[in-house]
């Protein structure tokens, strides 16, 4: 579903991403980890189109997607969150949600109608809202919610457009321990439809979710396997966990 093939890109002098290549099949459960600095983010935004890579290609379902922005991208099924929430914090749980499902559909556009008046979406908000568990919270406004129930519905609103892949950075980035088991099992939850490439600094999340965990280390792939792969690596005890193998 997910492909990037030789993918570099550098910032000046700066090499960030270096002939970084990996293949997300569909329904897959894949984590990208990595030391700060290792070029994760960098990535992740190469995936998405957010930045044109200077060498290598992207493909989505087998298409060649490497010169075309994010909007077209996610039409395409490709969606994804942030490290920092981007959410419309004025608006309510509900709105929050209406307004990614009608942007999705391309209802957005008749900014005249309220969106009651919008046929099926109220229903398709609450469905949304159930498989979030945020039902209780829908006409809460989002800056009012816990920092983990905002993380909740960002999930949502990358889920609002029925994606195919779906790019998670950092889920569990600044949550209490209550608040990253709610996460994981929202994640956990998500329908085999769904391809999911994951950056995470939490090891245990990683090794609790993924199939398979590629290691970036500056910018460079270091290794690619199965979490049992990963966990019994001397180069990855060594550079990224800081422990030698037993």
């Amino acid at each position: 579903m997910l492909e990037a093939r030789g993918l570099g890109k550098a910032f000046g002098a700066l090499e960030v991403t270096r002939a970084v290549s990996l293949s997300v099949p569909a329904g897959a459960r894949h984590a990208v980890v990595g030391p700060n600095g290792s070029g994760k983010t960098t990535l992740f935004n190469l995936l998405a189109g957010e930045l044109r890579p200077d060498a290598g290609s992207v493909l989505l379902a087998g298409r060649d997607v490497t010169r075309l922005p994010p909007d077209a991208r996610a039409r395409l099924g490709l969606a994804r969150s942030f490290q920092r929430n981007n959410l419309f914090p004025d608006l309510s749980v509900r709105d929050n949600l209406a307004l990614a499902l009608a942007i999705a559909q391309r209802r957005g556009a008749v900014f005249w109608r309220r969106f009651a008046r919008l046929p099926g979406l109220a229903g398709e908000v609450e469905a949304l809202a159930r498989r979030l568990r945020l039902e209780e919270a829908l006409n809460r406004r989002a800056r009012s919610l816990a920092y983990g129930t905002q993380r909740q519905l960002e999930l949502g609103l990358a889920l609002a457009g029925a994606p195919k892949v779906l790019l998670l950075d950092e889920p569990t980035a600044g949550m209490s321990a209550e608040e990253t088991a709610a996460m994981k099992a929202l994640i956990a939850d998500l329908p085999r439809d769904i391809a999911l490439l994951i950056v995470e600094h939490d090891m245990e999340v990683v090794f609790d979710i993924a199939e398979r965990v590629t290691v970036l280390d500056y910018g460079r792939v270091l290794i690619e396997g199965t979490p049992a792969e990963v966990r019994g690596s001397e180069a990855v005890r060594r550079r990224y966990l800081g422990e030698r193998a037993p």
